[in-house]
């Protein structure tokens, strides 16, 4: 009976996308084990490329529209639809990502989801049933108030001026008007894909902690933290509840708590939404072996990213696990209670970034090759 080995990674950032990723180690496999039957299944965690992978796994199409980026310029976004047109797979990092914007325009003060929005309003133009967004990789700490008015809202300061929707007016809302909100938000699903925890606002909130990364020097942190509390308070009494110690609220600045007041939305982490997507569960019930692999693995990794999402299905089912990374920054005894069975960089010799970017395919297949050889030596006379 021939060996059944998983392959499902995430990418390697900045060298190889996960389907490259799992060519290579499919690559790797068969030279070790040409016997072997391998299925490859492409894995992302809620963050770049997640959009991508899902609507692959739904036999999707792509869909791209002109919306406003981070600074209220067009630009070109593209989001995913299953192949029944029921699930619109969101990145809003297509449309409000850092990415998009040169290290001098980054200014959260001025920055919106505004962009979001509105690929939000073309998803429900065609008729979607559920969004499942993924949020990371923001330029904005506008608690999602700029995606919120592309779908119809209204915040207001206390003289009953419109605001503009970015992290400047944050501290001057007094209202928001729900009027023209979208009445279809009322029948849709939305499942947020977020892999951090930090609340809205105070030391662990959005401007503390990720504010600098987008751009906000001392004075803009302060001030967009005190305007997310505004934020808060507001939105606690005019829409019923208050989400901003929920883990994830303050996640893309804020647009974890944004998602969950505007759109009704559910937070998850991404990995858990991917798998049950892609049912993976199923494909690792019957692996002899899974290997799975990422750019870094480091601490990050063990609080709920690709592997740590693999190895708990793999320790449940009592399946092992193999991980190829580009860097290994965790000791053995935290990859084997994390539940791997066998972690290794790929970094077969001292190279630049460059080298090891530029050779990465064929780096993740010899390596691949090497693990495999040592799970199944002399298996089948190999």
């Amino acid at each position: 009976m021939p060996v059944n080995i998983l392959v499902a990674p995430d990418k390697f950032r900045g060298s190889l996308e996960a389907v490259e990723v799992c060519n290579a180690v499919k690559e790797g496999v068969l030279k070790a084990y040409p016997q072997a039957s391998v299925t490859t299944i492409p894995l992302a965690d809620g963050g770049e490329g997640t959009s991508k992978i899902l609507t692959r796994h739904a036999g999707g199409t792509e869909v791209t529209v002109t919306v406003m980026d981070p600074l209220n310029r067009p630009v070109r976004a593209t989001y995913g639809l299953s192949q029944d047109s029921q699930v619109a797979f969101i990145e809003m990092a297509a449309a409000s990502g850092l990415h998009l914007l040169a290290v001098e325009a980054r200014n959260p003060l001025r920055t919106s989801t505004f962009g979001t929005g509105q690929l939000i309003v073309d998803a429900l133009d065609r008729g979607v049933k559920k969004i499942i967004l993924g949020i990371g990789g923001s330029a904005t700490t506008d608690g999602g108030i700029g995606m919120a008015e592309a779908l119809g809202y209204a915040f207001r300061d206390s003289e009953g001026h419109t605001l503009l929707p970015n992290g400047e007016s944050l501290g001057k809302i007094a209202s928001i008007d729900r009027l023209n909100a979208d009445p279809r938000l009322a029948s849709v699903a939305v499942t947020v894909a977020c892999d951090v925890t930090n609340p809205l606002f105070g030391k662990d909130g959005a401007a503390y902690v990720y504010g600098p990364q987008k751009g906000a020097d001392p004075d803009m942190v302060t001030i967009l933290d005190h305007g997310l509390e505004n934020l808060a308070q507001v939105a606690t009494r005019a829409l019923g509840r208050d989400v901003s110690l929920v883990p994830g609220a303050g996640a893309a600045g804020g647009l974890g708590a944004g998602c969950m007041w505007f759109l009704d939305a559910v937070l998850k982490d991404g990995i858990s939404i991917v798998m049950e997507q892609s049912n993976v569960a199923a494909l690792v019930e019957k692996a002899d072996l899974v290997i799975t692999g990422e750019g870094k693995v480091d601490e990050q990794t063990l609080a709920g990213k690709v592997v740590k999402g693999l190895a708990g299905l793999c320790q449940e089912y009592n399946v092992p696990l193999a991980v190829v990374c580009g860097t290994l920054q965790i000791t053995p005894q935290q990859a084997w209670d994390a539940g791997m069975t066998y972690a290794v960089s790929v970094l077969n010799r001292p190279m630049d970034l460059d080298a090891a970017q530029r050779d990465a395919y064929s780096l993740v297949s010899d390596a691949t090759f090497q693990l495999v050889r040592l799970f199944f030596f002399n298996r089948d006379n190999i």
